[in-house]
């Protein structure tokens, strides 16, 4: 299994990718964006979102990386593509929950498969042994009020 590091040639990559993320042209991925739990400044990287039965999960495939303390922190976090942007609140999952996703996301993400030790064939369980080592956590809607009707008078 591979180990996370980052590098100059990650934020490279992740600037890169970034750019095509924000023309909607990678299928699944959108720029994940939390507030610097120290900084208070907003932190962009790229993130696949896993989708089923109508639910959606981050997941991280690198582990305890920043925007996986940060949303800890918060709470919350923005997903954005083209030119679309919804903020979430989300919550950790446990790993019996996290496994099926996990299991998901190694079929969609595959760039990140080197990064888990079980393969996309694997069984659930698998998933679930290694779920502390790639948080899972479940998008929740927040409530936004909608922008009052300028053809209404009150």
């Amino acid at each position: 299994m591979r180990q996370y590091r980052p590098s100059s040639w990650r934020r490279a990559v992740d600037s890169v990718m970034g750019e095509f993320v924000r023309m909607g042209v990678v299928p699944r991925t959108y720029l994940l964006t939390t507030r610097g739990r120290r900084t208070g400044r907003p932190l962009t990287h790229p993130a696949t979102v896993v989708e089923e039965d109508g639910r959606r999960w981050l997941v991280s495939p690198y582990g305890q990386v920043s925007w996986v303390r940060n949303a800890r922190a918060s709470g919350r976090v923005s997903l954005a593509r083209r030119r679309d942007r919804h903020d979430y609140a989300v919550r950790e999952v446990s790993a019996r929950e996290a496994g099926p996703v996990l299991k998901r996301y190694v079929a969609v993400a595959t760039a990140t498969r080197p990064y888990f030790q079980a393969r996309k064939d694997s069984p659930v369980e698998d998933f679930v042994a290694e779920a502390d080592r790639h948080p899972v956590f479940e998008l929740v809607t927040l409530n936004e009020d909608p922008a009052p009707d300028p053809r209404r008078a009150e």
